[in-house]
């Protein structure tokens, strides 16, 4: 038992991920372990290796990890890739910058495009580094999808065309561990070759299972990859995935909670689910400007609907911001990584959230700039509350 008073009410964890996991997945995860060579196993592999296919929206095989998105990148590379290998990365923020760094680790050759970490990436910077490829040294294209430590979101579909634009025959890459399920994505029509994800943010699962999303040009290129893997091996998983099993002892309970999961977000239509992420994240954006503080993603564009954000003003520390509002408010905020440490905080606003449960975050916030001396104007949340209210008005019309 611990020694700390009992809090009462609800946490609000609203970091872009983990998120919260909504009580129907918990339910589904409260089973027994199950016999994962038998039958009942089975039915539940072959159920969640097809619905998760329509999360990617792809015909293409998904293997399941149980590790973390980080292990998803490792098995991205190792699969389709072979030492020495050039890679083309584009430097978003923190999260593209440990894939950089992994590359390198691995025996790779990551070339990054640079940025100031405060936009998506550029796709004529790709498609302009690629025509001077002539020999087509670069193999693959990594592209983070939505930057969790910058809350900028890179379009994936300009980045295809640029490839194409180019005619280079790199592989592309695309981690999605904070915007499946969150944000549209489409990993047949984009022309994506190895999708990465993970459980923990839009899925709304706990941590512990990640994704590789494949196309047929990333299974021939895994045939004459020389890059040794066991536990990652495609080959492996695929061999196994289909009867409905797996080549070592999968994440049974979690994989009972995807299937729910999968179930759930189909129940409130993807198109809804991307709606509400728009509308939340539009909602946040208000507030911030309301407050008068400034949005780390300069450019409209590349705006993420999955997290926010925020700079605080020279001489604020945002960490010192951030443990004001736990403390007197129990909210959890994201904290600045790497380059923007102690400069920004992050508003996560994904998962299985409502508009309340983002006022309610919003008016956390408010309260803690305020104790924290944080310069602000205290109209953020009527900002986030009329928004909210016209787009109710729109959807009853």
């Amino acid at each position: 038992m611990s020694n700390e008073p009992r809090r009462a009410g609800r946490h609000f964890l609203q970091i872009p991920g983990p998120t919260p996991v909504p009580d129907r997945i918990l339910r589904a995860m409260d089973m027994p372990v199950i016999d994962h060579r038998g039958p009942e196993f089975k039915k539940l592999g072959l159920r969640v290796l097809a619905g998760i296919k329509t999360i990617f929206k792809t015909a293409s095989p998904v293997v399941i990890y149980p590790a973390s998105g980080t292990g998803a990148w490792e098995a991205a590379l190792v699969n389709a890739l072979s030492p020495g290998d050039k890679v083309l990365m584009y430097e978003t923020g923190h999260f593209a910058t440990l894939w950089r760094n992994m590359a390198a680790k691995l025996g790779l050759q990551p070339e990054f495009i640079a940025s100031d970490w405060r936009s998506g990436a550029d796709a004529s910077a790709i498609e302009a580094r690629l025509r001077e490829d002539k020999g087509h040294a670069v193999k693959a294209v990594c592209i983070v999808h939505n930057e969790t430590s910058t809350g900028s979101m890179s379009h994936i579909g300009e980045v295809r065309r640029a490839i194409d634009a180019a005619k280079h025959p790199a592989l592309l890459m695309v981690d999605t561990i904070s915007s499946l399920g969150s944000l549209d994505y489409r990993h047949d029509e984009w022309g994506v070759d190895v999708t990465v994800s993970g459980s923990q943010k839009g899925l709304m699962l706990p941590p512990g299972i990640s994704f590789n999303a494949l196309s047929d040009k990333a299974l021939a290129a895994a045939k004459i990859s020389k890059m040794p893997k066991l536990f990652w091996s495609w080959e492996e998983m695929l061999a196994s995935n289909k009867d409905g099993f797996f080549p070592y002892t999968p994440a049974t309970n979690l994989l009972y909670g995807l299937a729910e999961a999968i179930d759930m977000l189909h129940e409130e239509g993807l198109d809804n689910v991307f709606a509400r992420h728009d509308r939340h994240a539009e909602g946040v954006r208000r507030a911030v400007k309301a407050w008068g503080l400034e949005i780390l993603c300069k450019d409209p564009k590349y705006y993420s609907s999955v997290l926010t954000a925020v700079l605080l003003p020279e001489g604020h520390n945002a960490d010192a911001f951030r443990k004001v509002t736990l403390e007197k408010f129990d909210v959890s905020l994201g904290t600045g990584l790497s380059r923007v440490a102690g400069k920004v905080f992050r508003i996560g606003h994904l998962g299985d959230t409502n508009d309340l449960t983002i006022l309610g975050t919003l008016a956390g916030v408010e309260m803690g700039l305020a104790l924290a001396g944080i310069p602000h104007k205290p109209a953020g949340v009527r900002a986030a509350m009329d928004y909210f209210t016209e787009k109710a008005k729109g959807s009853a019309a």
